[in-house]
Protein backbone atom coordinates (compact mmCIF):
# COMPACT_ATOMS: atom_id res chain seq x y z
CA UNK A 1 0.00 0.00 0.00
CA UNK A 2 1.76 3.53 -0.85
CA UNK A 3 0.80 6.38 1.79
CA UNK A 4 -2.28 7.64 -0.30
CA UNK A 5 -4.00 4.65 -0.11
CA UNK A 6 -3.48 4.71 3.36
CA UNK A 7 -4.30 8.44 4.00
CA UNK A 8 -7.63 7.10 2.11
CA UNK A 9 -9.07 4.66 3.60
CA UNK A 10 -8.13 5.89 7.26
CA UNK A 11 -9.63 9.02 6.20
CA UNK A 12 -12.72 6.57 5.34
CA UNK A 13 -12.79 4.79 7.89
CA UNK A 14 -12.62 7.63 10.31
CA UNK A 15 -15.71 8.98 9.07
CA UNK A 16 -17.67 6.07 8.73
CA UNK A 17 -16.58 5.40 12.90
CA UNK A 18 -19.14 8.34 13.42
CA UNK A 19 -21.82 5.64 13.89
CA UNK A 20 -19.33 4.44 17.23
CA UNK A 21 -19.59 7.82 18.22
CA UNK A 22 -23.03 8.00 18.34
CA UNK A 23 -23.86 4.74 19.87
CA UNK A 24 -21.18 5.24 22.72
CA UNK A 25 -22.38 8.87 23.02
CA UNK A 26 -25.98 7.11 24.03
CA UNK A 27 -24.58 4.29 25.70
CA UNK A 28 -22.27 6.66 28.40
CA UNK A 29 -25.12 9.37 28.83
CA UNK A 30 -28.14 7.74 29.36
CA UNK A 31 -27.39 6.14 32.73
CA UNK A 32 -26.63 9.75 33.85
CA UNK A 33 -29.75 11.10 32.42
CA UNK A 34 -32.21 8.78 33.69
CA UNK A 35 -30.29 10.20 37.75
CA UNK A 36 -30.15 13.87 36.98
CA UNK A 37 -32.55 16.05 39.29
CA UNK A 38 -33.73 17.98 36.46
CA UNK A 39 -34.42 14.90 34.22
CA UNK A 40 -36.63 13.38 37.11
CA UNK A 41 -38.26 17.06 37.69
CA UNK A 42 -39.25 17.23 34.12
CA UNK A 43 -40.38 13.20 33.53
CA UNK A 44 -41.00 12.67 38.00
CA UNK A 45 -39.31 10.03 39.17
CA UNK A 46 -39.33 6.67 38.28
CA UNK A 47 -41.26 4.63 40.97
CA UNK A 48 -38.95 1.82 40.48
CA UNK A 49 -35.96 -0.20 39.06
CA UNK A 50 -37.90 -1.71 36.24
CA UNK A 51 -39.27 1.51 34.62
CA UNK A 52 -35.42 3.25 34.33
CA UNK A 53 -34.64 -0.12 32.91
CA UNK A 54 -37.10 -0.07 30.10
CA UNK A 55 -36.03 3.63 29.37
CA UNK A 56 -32.72 2.74 28.64
CA UNK A 57 -33.66 -0.34 27.01
CA UNK A 58 -35.89 1.11 24.06
CA UNK A 59 -33.30 2.22 21.96
CA UNK A 60 -32.06 -1.13 21.93
CA UNK A 61 -35.67 -2.60 21.33
CA UNK A 62 -35.97 -0.86 18.27
CA UNK A 63 -32.49 -1.58 17.10
CA UNK A 64 -32.96 -5.55 17.50
CA UNK A 65 -35.91 -5.08 15.46
CA UNK A 66 -34.27 -3.06 12.22
CA UNK A 67 -31.00 -4.60 12.65
CA UNK A 68 -32.76 -7.87 11.25
CA UNK A 69 -33.74 -5.88 8.10
CA UNK A 70 -30.53 -3.96 7.68
CA UNK A 71 -28.44 -7.11 5.61
CA UNK A 72 -30.84 -7.74 3.23
CA UNK A 73 -31.34 -3.81 2.95
CA UNK A 74 -27.49 -3.51 2.35
CA UNK A 75 -27.67 -5.83 -0.27
CA UNK A 76 -30.85 -4.32 -2.37
CA UNK A 77 -29.41 -0.49 -1.95
CA UNK A 78 -25.67 -0.99 -1.25
CA UNK A 79 -23.98 -0.77 2.26
CA UNK A 80 -23.72 3.20 1.83
CA UNK A 81 -27.20 4.02 1.26
CA UNK A 82 -28.41 1.73 4.08
CA UNK A 83 -26.01 4.19 6.59
CA UNK A 84 -27.33 6.99 5.06
CA UNK A 85 -31.36 6.28 5.91
CA UNK A 86 -30.32 4.91 9.16
CA UNK A 87 -27.70 8.17 10.39
CA UNK A 88 -31.13 10.06 9.27
CA UNK A 89 -33.34 8.21 11.21
CA UNK A 90 -31.39 8.04 14.70
CA UNK A 91 -30.40 11.76 13.63
CA UNK A 92 -34.55 12.72 14.30
CA UNK A 93 -34.82 10.64 16.76
CA UNK A 94 -32.31 12.45 18.81
CA UNK A 95 -34.03 15.46 17.77
CA UNK A 96 -37.60 14.00 19.28
CA UNK A 97 -35.49 12.64 22.60
CA UNK A 98 -33.94 16.27 22.96
CA UNK A 99 -37.33 18.09 22.52
CA UNK A 100 -39.32 16.02 25.09
CA UNK A 101 -41.62 17.34 27.29
CA UNK A 102 -43.46 14.17 28.38
CA UNK A 103 -42.59 10.79 28.89
CA UNK A 104 -43.94 9.09 25.81
CA UNK A 105 -42.40 11.88 23.95
CA UNK A 106 -39.04 10.78 24.99
CA UNK A 107 -39.96 6.84 24.84
CA UNK A 108 -40.74 7.88 20.89
CA UNK A 109 -37.74 9.18 20.45
CA UNK A 110 -35.46 6.24 21.65
CA UNK A 111 -37.67 3.67 19.74
CA UNK A 112 -36.83 6.15 16.57
CA UNK A 113 -33.14 6.50 17.48
CA UNK A 114 -33.08 2.81 18.07
CA UNK A 115 -34.52 1.94 14.53
CA UNK A 116 -31.70 4.31 12.69
CA UNK A 117 -29.03 2.55 14.55
CA UNK A 118 -29.84 -0.82 14.47
CA UNK A 119 -30.01 0.29 10.31
CA UNK A 120 -26.78 2.00 10.46
CA UNK A 121 -24.29 0.24 12.71
CA UNK A 122 -24.31 -3.44 11.34
CA UNK A 123 -23.70 -2.31 7.42
CA UNK A 124 -20.59 0.15 8.89
CA UNK A 125 -18.80 -3.01 9.88
CA UNK A 126 -19.02 -4.97 6.83
CA UNK A 127 -18.91 -1.68 4.84
CA UNK A 128 -14.80 -1.10 6.74
CA UNK A 129 -14.70 -4.98 6.61
CA UNK A 130 -14.95 -4.80 2.67
CA UNK A 131 -12.96 -2.23 1.92
CA UNK A 132 -9.89 -3.02 3.71
CA UNK A 133 -7.24 -5.18 2.56
CA UNK A 134 -5.37 -8.11 4.52
CA UNK A 135 -2.86 -6.34 6.00
CA UNK A 136 -4.82 -3.62 7.63
CA UNK A 137 -8.39 -5.12 8.21
CA UNK A 138 -7.90 -5.68 11.69
CA UNK A 139 -6.80 -1.81 12.47
CA UNK A 140 -9.01 0.02 10.14
CA UNK A 141 -12.26 -2.41 11.00
CA UNK A 142 -11.33 -2.02 14.91
CA UNK A 143 -11.63 1.56 14.50
CA UNK A 144 -14.99 0.96 15.13
CA UNK A 145 -14.90 -0.38 18.48
CA UNK A 146 -12.05 3.21 19.12
CA UNK A 147 -14.55 5.28 18.25
CA UNK A 148 -17.22 3.75 20.55
CA UNK A 149 -15.45 3.84 23.13
CA UNK A 150 -14.29 7.97 22.72
CA UNK A 151 -18.15 7.92 22.45
CA UNK A 152 -18.33 6.42 25.78
CA UNK A 153 -15.99 8.65 27.39
CA UNK A 154 -17.40 12.13 26.15
CA UNK A 155 -20.73 10.88 26.37
CA UNK A 156 -19.84 10.72 30.60
CA UNK A 157 -18.23 13.57 30.84
CA UNK A 158 -20.50 15.66 29.03
CA UNK A 159 -23.30 14.53 31.33
CA UNK A 160 -20.90 15.31 34.23
CA UNK A 161 -20.57 18.66 32.93
CA UNK A 162 -23.78 19.29 31.99
CA UNK A 163 -25.56 17.85 35.38
CA UNK A 164 -24.50 21.27 37.03
CA UNK A 165 -26.92 23.47 34.52
CA UNK A 166 -30.01 24.18 36.70
CA UNK A 167 -32.45 24.09 33.52
CA UNK A 168 -33.38 21.09 31.59
CA UNK A 169 -30.72 21.77 29.17
CA UNK A 170 -28.53 19.25 31.41
CA UNK A 171 -30.55 16.37 30.04
CA UNK A 172 -31.24 17.74 26.71
CA UNK A 173 -27.31 18.66 25.72
CA UNK A 174 -26.89 14.91 25.26
CA UNK A 175 -29.17 14.03 22.89
CA UNK A 176 -28.41 17.39 20.93
CA UNK A 177 -24.81 16.07 20.50
CA UNK A 178 -26.08 12.96 19.17
CA UNK A 179 -28.28 14.41 17.01
CA UNK A 180 -25.74 17.04 15.11
CA UNK A 181 -23.37 13.71 15.04
CA UNK A 182 -26.22 11.41 12.79
CA UNK A 183 -26.85 14.10 10.84
CA UNK A 184 -23.25 14.69 10.05
CA UNK A 185 -23.02 10.90 8.99
CA UNK A 186 -26.04 10.99 6.61
CA UNK A 187 -24.74 13.91 4.95
CA UNK A 188 -21.41 13.00 4.06
CA UNK A 189 -22.06 9.22 2.90
CA UNK A 190 -22.70 10.39 -0.32
CA UNK A 191 -19.44 11.30 -0.98
CA UNK A 192 -18.00 8.07 0.22
CA UNK A 193 -17.84 5.64 -2.93
CA UNK A 194 -19.82 2.10 -2.97
CA UNK A 195 -18.53 -1.29 -0.94
CA UNK A 196 -16.21 -3.02 -3.67
CA UNK A 197 -17.44 -6.01 -2.74
CA UNK A 198 -21.13 -4.98 -2.92
CA UNK A 199 -20.59 -3.35 -6.69
CA UNK A 200 -18.95 -7.13 -7.46
CA UNK A 201 -22.18 -8.48 -5.92
CA UNK A 202 -24.74 -6.45 -8.46
CA UNK A 203 -22.08 -6.62 -11.28
CA UNK A 204 -20.65 -3.20 -11.32
CA UNK A 205 -16.91 -5.10 -11.78
CA UNK A 206 -15.05 -2.12 -13.35
CA UNK A 207 -16.26 0.34 -10.64
CA UNK A 208 -15.44 -2.45 -8.04
CA UNK A 209 -11.80 -2.48 -9.07
CA UNK A 210 -12.01 1.52 -9.52
CA UNK A 211 -12.71 1.28 -5.74
CA UNK A 212 -10.29 -1.12 -4.85
CA UNK A 213 -7.71 0.83 -6.37
CA UNK A 214 -8.12 3.81 -4.59
CA UNK A 215 -7.47 2.15 -1.18
CA UNK A 216 -4.38 -0.79 -2.36
CA UNK A 217 -3.12 -0.20 -5.77
CA UNK A 218 -0.54 -3.05 -5.26
CA UNK A 219 -2.83 -5.26 -4.16
CA UNK A 220 -5.64 -4.87 -6.65
CA UNK A 221 -4.73 -7.53 -9.16
CA UNK A 222 -4.36 -10.45 -6.81
CA UNK A 223 -7.99 -9.32 -5.55
CA UNK A 224 -9.65 -9.01 -8.66
CA UNK A 225 -8.57 -12.66 -9.68
CA UNK A 226 -9.46 -14.05 -6.12
CA UNK A 227 -12.59 -12.03 -6.80
CA UNK A 228 -13.96 -12.46 -10.22
CA UNK A 229 -13.22 -16.38 -9.31
CA UNK A 230 -15.85 -16.48 -6.80
CA UNK A 231 -18.26 -14.11 -8.01
CA UNK A 232 -20.37 -16.31 -10.62
CA UNK A 233 -21.34 -18.15 -7.19
CA UNK A 234 -22.68 -14.66 -5.46
CA UNK A 235 -23.79 -13.00 -8.43
CA UNK A 236 -27.65 -13.61 -7.31
CA UNK A 237 -29.66 -12.05 -4.04
CA UNK A 238 -28.33 -14.17 -0.66
CA UNK A 239 -31.70 -15.07 1.16
CA UNK A 240 -32.28 -15.77 4.86
CA UNK A 241 -32.78 -19.46 4.10
CA UNK A 242 -28.99 -19.67 2.42
CA UNK A 243 -27.39 -18.78 5.21
CA UNK A 244 -28.49 -22.38 7.02
CA UNK A 245 -28.55 -24.00 3.95
CA UNK A 246 -25.05 -26.22 3.64
CA UNK A 247 -23.05 -26.86 7.16
CA UNK A 248 -19.96 -24.33 6.96
CA UNK A 249 -22.46 -21.73 6.18
CA UNK A 250 -24.90 -22.64 9.05
CA UNK A 251 -21.74 -23.04 11.16
CA UNK A 252 -20.29 -19.96 10.94
CA UNK A 253 -23.85 -17.99 11.17
CA UNK A 254 -24.55 -20.30 14.30
CA UNK A 255 -21.30 -19.07 15.68
CA UNK A 256 -21.94 -15.52 14.74
CA UNK A 257 -25.21 -15.42 16.56
CA UNK A 258 -23.55 -17.06 19.69
CA UNK A 259 -20.27 -14.62 19.82
CA UNK A 260 -22.71 -11.50 19.34
CA UNK A 261 -25.01 -13.07 22.10
CA UNK A 262 -22.53 -13.68 24.63
CA UNK A 263 -20.75 -10.55 24.08
CA UNK A 264 -23.31 -8.68 25.74
CA UNK A 265 -23.89 -11.40 28.61
CA UNK A 266 -20.03 -10.70 29.22
CA UNK A 267 -21.66 -7.83 31.01
CA UNK A 268 -20.47 -5.22 29.24
CA UNK A 269 -23.26 -2.99 29.07
CA UNK A 270 -24.45 -3.59 32.20
CA UNK A 271 -21.17 -1.32 33.33
CA UNK A 272 -21.59 0.56 30.82
CA UNK A 273 -25.51 1.63 30.75
CA UNK A 274 -25.53 1.55 34.94
CA UNK A 275 -22.02 2.50 35.94
CA UNK A 276 -23.52 5.27 38.52
CA UNK A 277 -25.79 2.53 40.12
CA UNK A 278 -23.12 -0.08 39.92
CA UNK A 279 -20.56 2.19 41.57
CA UNK A 280 -22.87 3.45 44.12
CA UNK A 281 -23.51 -0.34 44.90
CA UNK A 282 -20.06 -1.00 45.53
CA UNK A 283 -19.30 1.80 48.06
CA UNK A 284 -19.26 5.47 46.32
CA UNK A 285 -22.21 6.83 48.11
CA UNK A 286 -21.99 10.17 46.40
CA UNK A 287 -23.47 11.15 42.83
CA UNK A 288 -20.74 13.16 41.78
CA UNK A 289 -18.04 10.33 42.96
CA UNK A 290 -20.21 7.62 41.22
CA UNK A 291 -20.69 10.17 37.69
CA UNK A 292 -16.94 10.89 37.92
CA UNK A 293 -15.86 6.93 38.22
CA UNK A 294 -18.13 6.46 35.35
CA UNK A 295 -16.41 9.20 33.51
CA UNK A 296 -13.22 7.91 34.50
CA UNK A 297 -14.23 4.37 33.37
CA UNK A 298 -15.04 5.88 29.80
CA UNK A 299 -11.39 7.33 29.87
CA UNK A 300 -10.18 3.70 30.49
CA UNK A 301 -12.19 2.29 27.63
CA UNK A 302 -10.04 4.92 25.35
CA UNK A 303 -6.66 4.98 26.66
CA UNK A 304 -6.47 1.07 26.56
CA UNK A 305 -8.64 0.83 22.89
CA UNK A 306 -6.24 2.85 21.50
CA UNK A 307 -3.05 0.54 21.69
CA UNK A 308 -5.40 -2.54 21.03
CA UNK A 309 -6.41 -1.22 18.22
CA UNK A 310 -3.37 0.28 16.22
CA UNK A 311 -0.60 -2.16 17.84
CA UNK A 312 -2.07 -5.40 19.35
CA UNK A 313 -5.11 -6.18 17.40
CA UNK A 314 -2.36 -7.43 14.27
CA UNK A 315 0.03 -9.20 16.59
CA UNK A 316 -1.71 -10.83 19.00
CA UNK A 317 -4.36 -12.81 16.67
CA UNK A 318 -7.64 -13.10 16.70
CA UNK A 319 -8.11 -16.49 18.07
CA UNK A 320 -5.96 -15.87 21.56
CA UNK A 321 -7.40 -12.18 21.72
CA UNK A 322 -11.11 -13.92 21.92
CA UNK A 323 -10.13 -17.04 24.24
CA UNK A 324 -7.75 -15.35 26.74
CA UNK A 325 -9.85 -12.20 26.88
CA UNK A 326 -13.11 -14.34 28.18
CA UNK A 327 -11.08 -16.59 30.65
CA UNK A 328 -9.62 -13.10 32.21
CA UNK A 329 -13.07 -11.39 32.17
CA UNK A 330 -14.76 -14.19 33.45
CA UNK A 331 -12.42 -14.91 36.61
CA UNK A 332 -12.99 -11.07 37.47
CA UNK A 333 -16.88 -11.71 37.14
CA UNK A 334 -16.34 -14.59 39.48
CA UNK A 335 -14.57 -12.61 42.18
CA UNK A 336 -16.56 -9.82 42.20
CA UNK A 337 -19.50 -12.11 42.43
CA UNK A 338 -17.75 -14.07 45.59
CA UNK A 339 -17.06 -10.85 47.39
CA UNK A 340 -21.16 -9.83 47.09
CA UNK A 341 -22.03 -13.47 48.09
CA UNK A 342 -19.61 -13.82 50.92
CA UNK A 343 -20.30 -10.48 52.35
CA UNK A 344 -16.67 -9.50 51.76
CA UNK A 345 -17.98 -6.73 49.74
CA UNK A 346 -19.12 -4.66 53.37
CA UNK A 347 -15.35 -4.27 54.00
CA UNK A 348 -13.27 -1.27 53.06
CA UNK A 349 -10.79 -3.69 51.26
CA UNK A 350 -13.45 -5.58 49.19
CA UNK A 351 -15.35 -2.55 48.05
CA UNK A 352 -12.06 -1.32 46.78
CA UNK A 353 -11.50 -4.62 45.41
CA UNK A 354 -14.73 -4.64 43.58
CA UNK A 355 -14.24 -1.35 42.48
CA UNK A 356 -10.53 -1.90 40.88
CA UNK A 357 -11.80 -5.40 39.35
CA UNK A 358 -14.67 -3.44 36.90
CA UNK A 359 -11.96 -1.46 35.75
CA UNK A 360 -9.65 -4.98 34.97
CA UNK A 361 -13.04 -6.23 33.42
CA UNK A 362 -13.09 -3.15 31.58
CA UNK A 363 -9.69 -3.05 30.19
CA UNK A 364 -9.67 -6.64 29.61
CA UNK A 365 -12.86 -6.21 27.28
CA UNK A 366 -11.65 -3.34 25.74
CA UNK A 367 -8.68 -4.52 24.87
CA UNK A 368 -10.04 -8.07 23.27
CA UNK A 369 -13.43 -8.53 22.99
CA UNK A 370 -14.74 -5.06 21.99
CA UNK A 371 -11.94 -5.05 19.18
CA UNK A 372 -11.76 -8.45 17.89
CA UNK A 373 -15.79 -10.80 17.71
CA UNK A 374 -17.11 -8.32 15.29
CA UNK A 375 -14.43 -8.39 13.24
CA UNK A 376 -14.32 -11.70 13.34
CA UNK A 377 -17.90 -12.84 12.84
CA UNK A 378 -17.86 -10.48 9.73
CA UNK A 379 -14.32 -12.34 8.58
CA UNK A 380 -15.26 -15.80 8.81
CA UNK A 381 -18.93 -15.26 6.76
CA UNK A 382 -18.76 -15.74 2.73
CA UNK A 383 -18.94 -13.11 0.54
CA UNK A 384 -22.40 -14.06 -0.80
CA UNK A 385 -24.16 -13.96 2.80
CA UNK A 386 -21.88 -12.16 4.78
CA UNK A 387 -24.45 -8.46 5.21
CA UNK A 388 -27.25 -11.28 6.47
CA UNK A 389 -25.38 -13.05 8.51
CA UNK A 390 -23.47 -9.85 10.38
CA UNK A 391 -27.13 -8.86 10.03
CA UNK A 392 -28.57 -11.74 12.53
CA UNK A 393 -25.03 -12.07 14.78
CA UNK A 394 -25.93 -8.27 15.21
CA UNK A 395 -29.59 -9.01 16.05
CA UNK A 396 -28.70 -11.42 18.65
CA UNK A 397 -26.50 -8.64 20.13
CA UNK A 398 -29.21 -5.94 20.30
CA UNK A 399 -31.69 -8.62 21.64
CA UNK A 400 -29.46 -9.62 24.10
CA UNK A 401 -28.46 -6.17 24.86
CA UNK A 402 -32.12 -5.28 25.37
CA UNK A 403 -32.36 -7.96 28.17
CA UNK A 404 -29.17 -7.05 30.15
CA UNK A 405 -30.85 -3.23 29.94
CA UNK A 406 -34.22 -4.41 31.17
CA UNK A 407 -33.01 -6.76 34.15
CA UNK A 408 -29.97 -5.42 35.35
CA UNK A 409 -31.23 -2.47 38.04
CA UNK A 410 -33.91 -5.30 38.78
CA UNK A 411 -31.21 -8.26 39.02
CA UNK A 412 -28.77 -5.88 40.95
CA UNK A 413 -31.18 -4.78 43.65
CA UNK A 414 -32.43 -8.43 43.92
CA UNK A 415 -29.06 -10.16 44.04
CA UNK A 416 -26.05 -8.48 44.15
CA UNK A 417 -23.65 -11.04 43.63
CA UNK A 418 -26.06 -12.95 41.16
CA UNK A 419 -25.66 -10.74 38.12
CA UNK A 420 -21.67 -10.95 38.06
CA UNK A 421 -21.92 -15.07 38.81
CA UNK A 422 -24.38 -15.04 35.35
CA UNK A 423 -21.42 -13.35 33.23
CA UNK A 424 -18.65 -15.41 34.21
CA UNK A 425 -20.58 -18.16 33.60
CA UNK A 426 -21.58 -17.10 29.56
CA UNK A 427 -17.68 -15.77 29.17
CA UNK A 428 -16.22 -19.12 30.32
CA UNK A 429 -18.54 -21.33 28.67
CA UNK A 430 -18.10 -18.93 25.46
CA UNK A 431 -14.47 -19.43 25.92
CA UNK A 432 -14.40 -23.17 26.13
CA UNK A 433 -16.95 -23.07 22.93
CA UNK A 434 -13.91 -20.90 21.18
CA UNK A 435 -11.36 -23.07 21.91
CA UNK A 436 -13.18 -25.53 20.16
CA UNK A 437 -14.26 -24.15 17.15
CA UNK A 438 -12.49 -20.24 16.27
CA UNK A 439 -9.76 -20.41 13.28
CA UNK A 440 -7.16 -18.20 13.54
CA UNK A 441 -7.95 -15.44 10.78
CA UNK A 442 -4.96 -13.16 11.00
CA UNK A 443 -3.42 -11.62 7.95
CA UNK A 444 -5.84 -13.99 5.93
CA UNK A 445 -7.29 -12.77 2.57
CA UNK A 446 -11.49 -12.93 3.08
CA UNK A 447 -10.96 -15.32 0.42
CA UNK A 448 -8.67 -17.50 2.37
CA UNK A 449 -10.65 -17.62 5.96
CA UNK A 450 -12.74 -20.62 4.38
CA UNK A 451 -9.28 -22.84 4.07
CA UNK A 452 -8.36 -22.08 7.88
CA UNK A 453 -11.91 -22.47 8.96
CA UNK A 454 -12.35 -25.75 7.39
CA UNK A 455 -9.26 -26.87 9.39
CA UNK A 456 -10.33 -25.72 12.46
CA UNK A 457 -13.60 -27.41 12.48
CA UNK A 458 -11.60 -30.96 11.06
CA UNK A 459 -9.59 -30.42 13.82
CA UNK A 460 -12.27 -30.35 16.58
CA UNK A 461 -14.09 -32.92 14.83
CA UNK A 462 -11.23 -35.20 15.56
CA UNK A 463 -10.27 -34.38 18.85
CA UNK A 464 -14.24 -34.96 19.44
CA UNK A 465 -14.25 -37.88 17.90
CA UNK A 466 -11.26 -39.01 19.71
CA UNK A 467 -12.94 -37.76 23.29
CA UNK A 468 -16.14 -40.13 22.60
CA UNK A 469 -14.13 -42.84 21.59
CA UNK A 470 -12.27 -42.75 24.67
CA UNK A 471 -15.72 -42.70 26.91
CA UNK A 472 -17.26 -45.42 25.05
CA UNK A 473 -13.67 -47.47 26.21
CA UNK A 474 -13.98 -46.38 28.83
CA UNK A 475 -17.53 -47.06 29.68
CA UNK A 476 -16.90 -51.17 28.24
CA UNK A 477 -13.83 -51.15 30.61
CA UNK A 478 -16.56 -50.59 33.46
CA UNK A 479 -18.59 -52.98 32.43
CA UNK A 480 -16.28 -55.76 31.79
CA UNK A 481 -14.79 -54.86 35.08
CA UNK A 482 -18.35 -54.93 37.10
CA UNK A 483 -19.13 -58.32 35.07
CA UNK A 484 -15.86 -59.73 36.35
CA UNK A 485 -17.00 -58.49 39.82
CA UNK A 486 -20.50 -59.79 39.77
CA UNK A 487 -19.01 -62.71 38.90
CA UNK A 488 -16.69 -63.09 41.63
CA UNK A 489 -19.44 -62.17 43.86
CA UNK A 490 -21.41 -64.55 42.98
CA UNK A 491 -18.77 -67.92 42.88
CA UNK A 492 -17.54 -66.38 46.36
CA UNK A 493 -21.09 -66.67 47.36
CA UNK A 494 -21.38 -70.49 46.05
CA UNK A 495 -18.24 -71.85 47.85
CA UNK A 496 -19.96 -69.67 51.22
CA UNK A 497 -22.95 -71.72 50.76
CA UNK A 498 -21.33 -74.74 50.18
Amino acid sequence: MTRNDIWNIHAVAAFISLSGIFFGLDTGAIGPITVMPQFLETFGKFRNHAIQGALVATILFSASVASFFAGALSDKISRRRTIMVGALTAAIGSAIEASSVKLWMLVVGRLVAGAGEGLFLGPCGVYLIEISPANVRGKITTMLQLFITIGIASGYFISYGTVKLSNSFSWRTPFIVQSVVAFTLAAGMERLPFSPRWLLLVGRNEEAFEVMEQFDRNGVEREKAELLARQEADSTDATLRETFRDSTTRWKTILAIFLMGMQQLSGIDAVLYFAPLIFQQAGLNSRNASFLASGITGIVLVVVTIPAQLYLMDRWGRRPSIIWGGFSMGLCMLIIGSLYASGGSKTTAGKWTIISLIYVFTIAFSITWAVVLKLFIIEVQPNRTRAIASTLSHSSNWIVNTLVALTTPLFLAKSPSGPYFLFAACLLLTSIVCVLYVPETLGRSLNEVDQVWNERQEKTSHLLAKMQEKTKWSKSESSTIRTEEIGLERIESAATAH
